[in-house]
């Protein structure tokens, strides 16, 4: 129970927790200690028990991989007083998900300090874990990120198809339409019908009614929406498959990775005030992960070792 508490409250509420339900006296330094030394189990069991494609596979796997920034806090090691001279950061926590087409049951994967390789590696395993196999289709839905675009390249291949999330395309139209429309309802006519034109797939008809508009070379960024729009959708032309999608009944948008930062990372590891080693945050994020994705013989494995120990 210490974990579970623990793994959902900051560690004084966890200890508050503990006496509240079992009579039980723990101090916070070490219900933390046991807390990071479980999570340190979960990262090492994701690295030894990786899944493998499945054989042939489900039809289609839905995949979202997204970031999410995380307070770190890095002591300087030189002062004797570790709290002094520290240095506060964020550092981005990399989440996937991954589910069968028409399934509710989620795998999440994530990692703060391994980078893109080790992020798409744990979407890779959630595809896996999801049925993901020789003949599989694996529909993958984000934002746009470079990163995430290569990803979905390296570890699914031919059998990867990737589509920018809607009502992030939405949000550049949006700003596009105020700099192209006079008043805030011929900015929303404007607006839904490139909507709509993209969910028909005709995305030449969108770029020719932002092209007339686009700001000269000499505007800077910040202040050329239009631009920014032309320049985003040209550049991703074949990321824009929405007619496809909705005719197969798979989402547009990225909905669902967005929830999991709040329930699988900021819940617990950006809450006010608290602030993370890097090393610690990693192995909170593989005890989330895990938790998340119900893996309990993994968990409670953990839990026998340790008391064992």
């Amino acid at each position: 129970m210490v974990v579970d508490f623990a793994a959902d409250v900051p560690f004084a509420q966890a200890m508050d927790k503990l006496i509240e339900h079992y009579g039980v006296l723990l101090s916070e330094t070490v219900i933390r200690r046991i807390t990071q030394q479980h999570g340190r189990r979960m990262q090492a069991a994701d690295k030894r028990d990786r899944p493998r494609p499945q054989p042939g596979g489900v039809d289609v796997v839905v995949a979202e991989m997204d970031g999410s920034l995380v307070p770190i806090v890095t002591p300087d090691e030189t002062q004797s007083d570790r709290r002094r001279g520290k240095r506060l950061s964020w550092k981005e926590a990399k989440i996937s998900l991954a589910h069968q087409q028409g399934h509710l049951k989620m795998h999440y994967g994530g990692t703060l300090k391994g980078g893109v390789d080790e992020a798409g590696a744990r979407w890779f395993d959630g595809a896996c874990r999801a049925g993901f196999g020789p003949d599989s289709e694996v529909h993958a839905v984000g934002d746009g990120a470079p990163w995430i675009v290569d990803q979905v390249e390296q570890r699914f291949g031919s059998q990867g198809r990737y589509l920018i999330d809607f009502y992030h395309v939405c949000e550049y139209l949006s700003e596009a339409s105020g700099a192209i429309a006079v008043g805030s309802e011929a900015a929303k006519a404007w607006r839904e019908q490139q909507q709509e034109r993209l969910k028909q797939g005709d995305v030449n008809r969108v770029l020719e009614a932002l092209k007339p508009h686009v700001e000269a070379d000499d505007r800077d960024e910040a202040s050329a929406p239009v631009r920014r729009c032309y320049r985003y959708l040209s550049n991703r032309r074949d990321q824009l498959d929405y007619p496809r999608a909705l005719e197969n009944g798979l989402p547009i948008g990225s909905g669902k990775i967005e929830s999991a930062h709040r329930y699988v990372v900021q819940q617990r590891l950006k809450r006010a005030g608290a602030w993370w080693r890097v090393d610690n945050a990693e192995a909170m994020l593989a005890l989330r992960c895990h938790r998340a994705n119900k893996q309990w013989n993994c968990y409670w494995q953990s839990q026998r070792d340790q008391l064992a120990a």
